[in-house]
């Protein structure tokens, strides 16, 4: 099993950066994502962007394309989320998931591993 651990969220304003981090170990030899979604209260889940981890890939919700960017470090065994001009619907908590089937569609019924999540909220 693989067991995500988010950190790195916090309370910025707008227009603001913050980059979150998430430990996996060993996701590399069973998943072929690593992704992350976020939920606001009353909201449902949503996709963020997700990353092949054994390849080339990257996807992203038309949300937040142009202002976030995912990457990896294997050898850190660590997925990143890198949030530029943050906006007040930004706000959610942001889960970390391994798994998926094919990493473009985000579906978050393909991850089998969800971290706890790490609150972001952006002031206007």
């Amino acid at each position: 099993q693989i067991h995500p651990v988010e950190s790195g969220g916090g309370s910025v304003q707008a227009g603001g950066s913050l980059k979150l981090s998430c430990i996996a170990v060993k996701y590399t030899y069973t998943t072929n994502c690593m992704a992350w979604f976020r939920q606001a209260p009353g909201k449902e889940r949503e996709a963020v962007a997700s990353i092949v981890t054994r390849g080339l890939g990257t996807f992203y919700a038309d949300s937040v394309k142009g202002r976030f960017t995912i990457s990896q470090d294997v050898a850190k065994e660590t997925i990143y989320l890198q949030m530029n001009n943050l906006k007040p619907e930004d706000t959610a908590m942001y889960y970390c998931a391994a798994g998926g089937v094919v990493c473009r569609d985000l579906l978050p019924s393909t991850y089998s591993y969800w971290g706890q999540g790490t609150q972001v909220t952006v002031s206007s």
